[in-house]
């Protein structure tokens, strides 16, 4: 197949001991590296102070986690009060919090199912845990695809009830250990890989089928393991070393092959043992452009383009002048000038197609292809990850308007924002003809130059908010597809500034390469006039603000 793998470490409970863990990481880099994620299960967290403030060194940046680490919540409340947002976040930089539950999705395509916290005894369940209800929407989300065969790798701090029947048997009390929901978890999800903690042992289950030999088609065997606490005293195994071909991209043959000692389903004990057998949970359910770049003057008369009125000869959209100085709602304001601000005396109105209560549309200067957009607040926000909610309401209206419009000439709609060496946010709006290329070409282009850069992008999982993995004041690049899918890089020191527009002009999207600096692409006064009047003719009919 010649596809590479990818190269994972996992570990389990950290409980603070930061420092310990990523000294042996970078050895094991130097050794047998690089490898490309760290993935704790378990407790990450420690409760003393010195674990607090060994915490402190990494949040501040003082120190650094070196390798992109996923890290699970909490599993008792002592530790609840450092995962504030359940759904997850960037904790610091290189250490992310997956979430409670949920499902994470690399650009290889290595898919990780993941649940936080150990079984609820009682409802409702605190933060530290989760319910059988939860777990039973995971299954859903994942098993509604037709083509669900598994997940690559499950992560979960507590361990599965009954992991070790018809296997080999693990130094801990099977009569204590283990979550029923997990058990169920287990199954329903088929993972590759399975890793747990909380139990302080080291325990690497012998592999085992996920179908019934002679009923049922071959499928993939799973492979449950349990690591140690990081330092401890016993010297058990706590780091777990291996490489992996995300499934999607393995063949068939390959991926059912089954090893020599590979057991039945512990968690399908239905004729044998009945009162052993786990009982079922739940059931699945660029630097600062200069000023001649974007902005627009509303110095200038607009010609005589009519909207609807609000009663007070000012409709909402219209580009004849306007008082801005006595619009009743009150935007954020630059400290200092700010070309993008639509109040800024700069901004070229000419170049403006419609106007919202909190955004606007206009045609970008030295445009990339006809009707490339932007889509621009109206009040001076630097990142999509700082507006306010009603601006990115209305800017998810704008990108769905602009959706239809481009649907209506045959096009994809690709969108991009770079939160690097600039001051107002610009969301870049690119149609690519559907004759061009796929979604999939679009998408690979941008991993491939981002790796030919010598940078990863990283897929963001389905309903996952940008603010999650990029806190306000984070550099960063995005990529929005008209799939839906999204690709986002956080920058670290250096980025190329025209790297959005060099993808999609590039050979294997737009295939107009001189056209990827925006420089070489200026148009006269007239001209731009020209087609920023074509366009909002075309865009009226798609276009709410003209109703509203």
């Amino acid at each position: 197949m010649g596809e590479l793998p990818v190269r994972v470490l996992a570990c389990g409970d950290v409980e603070g001991r930061l420092t310990a863990l990523f000294n042996r990481v970078q050895s094991i880099q130097k050794k047998a590296g690089p490898f490309d994620l760290l993935l704790c299960v378990g407790e990450f967290f420690g409760t003393t102070p010195e674990a607090e403030a060994e915490w402190q060194q990494y949040q501040s940046g003082l120190k650094k986690a070196p390798i992109h680490t996923y890290v699970l919540g909490a599993a008792s409340p002592e530790v609840a009060k450092y995962f504030s947002i359940a759904s997850g976040c960037e904790l610091c930089e290189n250490i992310t919090y997956l979430g409670r539950q949920g499902v994470f999705t690399g650009v290889s395509g290595l898919q990780i199912a993941y649940v936080s916290g150990q079984e609820a005894s009682q409802e409702p369940a605190p933060s530290q845990c989760f319910t059988s209800k939860d777990l039973s929407s995971l299954v859903e989300l994942l098993t509604s695809n037709s083509k669900f065969k598994g997940v690559d790798i499950l992560l979960t701090s507590q361990w599965p009830k009954g992991v070790w029947h018809y296997g080999n048997t693990p130094e801990v009390d099977t009569k204590t250990c283990g979550s029923n929901s997990i058990a169920t978890l287990a199954d329903k999800l088929r993972p590759r890989y399975h890793f747990a903690g909380l139990e302080g042992v080291h325990y690497e289950r012998l592999p085992y089928r996920n179908h019934v030999v002679l009923l049922e088609n071959a499928q993939h065997v799973s492979r449950f393991i349990s690591l140690a606490n990081v330092n401890n005293p016993a010297k058990k195994k706590y780091l777990y070393a291996f490489n992996i071909i995300p499934m999607r991209s393995m063949d068939q043959a390959e991926l059912v092959k089954q090893p020599q000692d590979v057991t039945e389903n512990p968690y399908r004990r239905v004729t044998k043992d009945k009162t052993d057998a786990p009982k079922p949970s739940f059931i699945a359910e660029e630097e600062q452009q200069p000023v001649s770049q974007f902005f627009f003057d509303l110095s200038g008369n607009q010609g005589n383009r009519k909207r609807p009125s609000d009663g007070r000869g000012r409709g909402r959209g219209h580009f004849n002048d306007r008082d801005w100085s006595k619009q009743p709602r009150r935007h954020p304001q630059p400290t200092g000038p700010c070309w993008f601000c639509l109040a800024s005396p700069q901004v070229e109105k000419h170049l403006v197609i419609s106007i919202g209560t909190h955004c606007y549309l206009a045609v970008a200067k030295g445009a990339l292809t006809p009707r490339h957009l932007l889509i621009l607040p109206i009040g001076h926000y630097q990142s999509v990850v700082d507006l306010a909610s009603e601006v990115v309401e209305e800017m998810e209206k704008y990108k769905s308007a602009l959706r239809s419009f481009y649907k209506s000439k045959g096009e994809r709609c690709i969108l991009f924002e770079r939160n690097y060496k600039s001051q107002h946010l610009q969301l870049q709006v690119v149609p690519v003809p559907l004759s061009c290329c796929t979604t999939e070409d679009i998408k690979e282009a941008f991993v491939v130059q981002a790796q030919e850069q010598k940078m990863e992008l990283m897929e963001i999982p389905e309903h996952t908010d940008l603010k999650q993995i990029a806190p306000p004041g984070t550099p960063y690049f995005y990529v929005e597809l008209d799939t839906g899918d999204k690709l986002f890089y956080r920058i670290q020191k250096y980025f190329p500034l025209q790297f959005g527009r060099e993808v999609l002009a590039s050979e294997a999207v737009l295939n107009i390469p001189t056209r990827a600096d925006w420089r070489e692409c200026k148009q006269s006064r007239e001209e731009e006039e020209e087609c920023s009047k074509q366009l909002r003719d075309e865009f009226q009919p798609f276009d709410f603000a003209w109703d509203e």
